[in-house]
């Protein structure tokens, strides 16, 4: 039986787009058929780089109307994300979306709402579960060797206010979010991958140092898991500091502290043992591994099974970051689901 071509077209054709496209040139099984961008020639310099021979747009609803098309990629500033994914699952197409992938709970329930109704598969851009030390730490927490789970945390650090690469659009809360929705729901979702369990219960606390920004760009949260394990997650994007990605996880057999290793299986160790393998240590996104992202779509779909992490999985990850922004102006605890 021949191979089954998936035909995509991209929306929003900046920088973590080019890094999906990089994944999309290494399968046989996927055509770029649309480029949508506001400005079409922002869709043009995109094909011509990548040598596509396919429609260009300005506006989302041109490509929706190809009856070939399957899959619609969402790679637009924040503030775009749930009212292109809703379009795209009320056309009956699967989805790619990056995080987040919603800026208010309002926006969340739609998207869920919509996917649901339209019974399209979709998969999220919380791309550091494909990432080696997160498979690895995951693996051995299900085999056993860390016992039971005490403690969880994961720390999103990176200098992003005033450099380079920042854009208008990252500085404002109805553009970007918070930091957790544009920088730390990633150490929130790694945290949610190893534990596995439900978070009900979120706290948590926030300042800032920066005139940059118009919301709080630091905050820690505290988290609580529905069988009495902890979290922690720091989001700070406004330090002097290079990118750093840490994550500890401690049982009562083992602990991981990135990627060192100390536990009960290892018998006669009197330190931790350093095991190498790829770190979530870089902020490019040509660093990430968008490859496992797009093979559980393809997978998912060419198996029909359920992608994850989809739309409805990630809406967990976005309560907390909700949940979040909520506890910290309020002083006080949130109660998940909300």
């Amino acid at each position: 039986m021949a191979k089954r071509i998936w035909n995509v077209a991209m929306v929003g054709p900046g920088w973590v787009a080019g890094a999906y496209m990089d994944a999309f040139r290494k399968r046989d099984d996927i055509r770029v058929t649309h480029i949508v961008d506001r400005q079409r020639e922002g869709a043009a310099a995109f094909a011509r780089r990548y040598e596509l021979t396919c429609g260009l747009h300005d506006k989302l609803e041109d490509a929706l109307q190809d009856a070939d098309l399957d899959i619609v990629g969402i790679f637009t500033p924040h503030n775009f994300h749930a009212k292109l994914a809703i379009q795209a699952a009320k056309a009956r197409k699967h989805i790619i979306i990056e995080k987040p992938v919603a800026l208010s709970l309002e926006e969340l329930r739609a998207l869920r709402a919509a996917v649901k109704q339209a019974g399209v598969k979709t998969i999220t851009g919380f791309v550091l579960r494909w990432n080696p030390l997160l498979k690895m730490i995951r693996q051995n927490i299900e085999a056993g060797h860390l016992g039971k789970l005490i403690f969880a945390e994961a720390d999103y650090l990176h200098g992003l206010v005033g450099k380079p690469y920042t854009k208008l659009w990252h500085l404002h809360r109805e553009t970007a979010g918070t930091t957790y929705l544009l920088a730390g729901c990633h150490a929130i979702d790694a945290v949610r991958f190893l534990v596995a369990r439900p978070v009900v219960e979120v706290q948590a606390y926030d300042t800032t140092r920066t005139r940059e920004l118009d919301y709080p760009s630091t905050g820690i949260v505290l988290l609580k898991f529905d069988d009495g394990s902890l979290g922690k997650v720091t989001s700070c994007i406004e330090c002097k500091m290079p990118y750093v990605f840490n994550v500890g996880v401690y049982g009562t057999e083992g602990t991981f502290r990135n990627n060192q290793f100390y536990g009960d299986i290892l018998k006669g160790q009197t330190h931790f043992a350093t095991v190498p393998t790829i770190m979530p240590d870089s902020a490019d996104v040509s660093h990430h591994p968008f490859d496992g992202e797009v093979a559980e779509l393809i997978d998912a779909l060419n198996s029909d099974r359920r992608p994850m992490p989809d739309v409805e999985d990630a809406a967990e990850t976005m309560e907390i970051c909700f949940a979040a922004e909520v506890s910290a102006k309020e002083g006080r605890a949130v109660r998940l689901p909300m």
